[in-house]
């Protein structure tokens, strides 16, 4: 530990609150993103950071400084995380259903609770260096396929692959996180790639570089026809295996038939009503507020979100998030003039 930190450390052990977060300010970003690729939830995520923070200013008499404090933050952040996972009333076992009737998808799955990520929220930590021994560039685990495909591991492999494969904390440093051995460690760090391989898509094109030209024009022209509710040029925007989704829900909508007639679904459960789609970003990808006109009002109500998957020139999933309180870290108002 350098000099300079030393002495911001007994600062803040004697009680200096400024000192406190000279250390920890630097981090509070990366933690944040690291408790979401674990929790899959941004609202948890804070709520872990600012309990990983209050233990840590607890704590600091006996962080010895063996560790770097960006690690020993770690540490706590990781263990918060875990016991919030095995917290049973966090949350149910079944997902709370659809607002709308929707017609029988392609196939029916677990229940995966997943948010959205704020690309707001993601600047100066996607182009951070991770550790040497990192698998993933930090863009890429914060994709919603990634952490989607995070969210379906055991939470003792959700922290060894995150803390190992997109961190880059070598295997003792892990094995002292979370006071296990380092063979522990690398045996749940094998089962964790091997599930995660069987859910990452295989030989995908790379999608275009965001806010592109390329990625714009393919965008725009998805917006334009949905928002003209125009399924047939939906569709053809879409790759041969796309696929609908909506978390919490465990359905799933694959292939342009089933894609179109779940679209065509929601076109006649409007009534004429028109839709409007304000564009974000949301995990390094192209998103849109998602907002429907209302039936005896001058405003368009908001209705959820939704992220587009990218592959090449095409679209390969649209995940449609039902608005569960996400809209306020997007920025995104309840209500626009129509």
């Amino acid at each position: 530990m350098e000099p300079s930190t030393q002495a911001t450390l007994a600062r803040a052990r004697a009680g200096d609150d400024a000192a406190f977060h000279e250390l920890t300010d630097p981090y509070r970003r990366e933690l944040k993103v690291h408790c979401y690729r674990i929790l899959g939830s941004v609202q948890d995520a804070e709520d872990l950071v600012q309990e990983t923070l209050l233990a840590a200013w607890r704590g600091l008499e006996r962080f010895e400084g063996r560790s770097s404090v960006r690690a020993w933050l770690y540490r706590i952040a990781t263990n918060r995380c875990l016991n919030a996972l095995r917290d049973s009333r966090r949350r149910p076992s079944e997902s709370p259903g659809l607002p709308f009737e929707v017609p029988e998808p392609t196939r029916r799955g677990e229940p995966l609770w997943l948010e959205p990520y704020p690309d707001a929220l993601l600047e100066g930590i996607v182009e951070t260096s991770p550790g040497p021994e990192a698998r993933y560039e930090a863009k890429e685990a914060v994709t919603l396929a990634f952490v989607a495909a995070v969210q379906h591991l055991p939470p003792q492999q959700r922290a060894v692959l995150v803390l190992r494969d997109v961190l880059g904390f070598r295997a003792a440093e892990v094995a002292d996180m979370l006071e296990s051995s380092e063979a522990s460690v690398n045996s749940g760090l094998q089962r964790a790639r091997a599930a995660l391989q069987t859910r990452a898509p295989a030989d995908r094109e790379r999608a275009p570089l965001p806010r592109s030209p390329r990625e714009r024009e393919l965008v725009g022209r998805f917006a334009d026809a949905f928002e003209s509710d125009d399924i047939e040029r939906v569709v053809a925007l879409l790759t041969d295996d796309a696929r609908v989704t909506m978390p919490p829900e465990p359905l799933e909508y694959q292939g342009s038939t089933a894609i179109a007639t779940f679209l065509q679904n929601r076109v006649d459960a409007r009534g004429g009503r028109g839709i409007r789609l304000v564009p974000i970003r949301a995990n390094t990808q192209p998103a849109f507020g998602h907002y429907i006109q209302d039936a005896h009002a001058p405003i368009a109500r908001a209705s959820g979100l939704l992220v587009l998957t990218l592959e090449g020139d095409r679209i390969a999933a649209i995940t449609r998030f039902h608005d569960g309180g996400v809209l306020p870290h997007f920025g995104l108002p309840r209500t626009l003039p129509w």
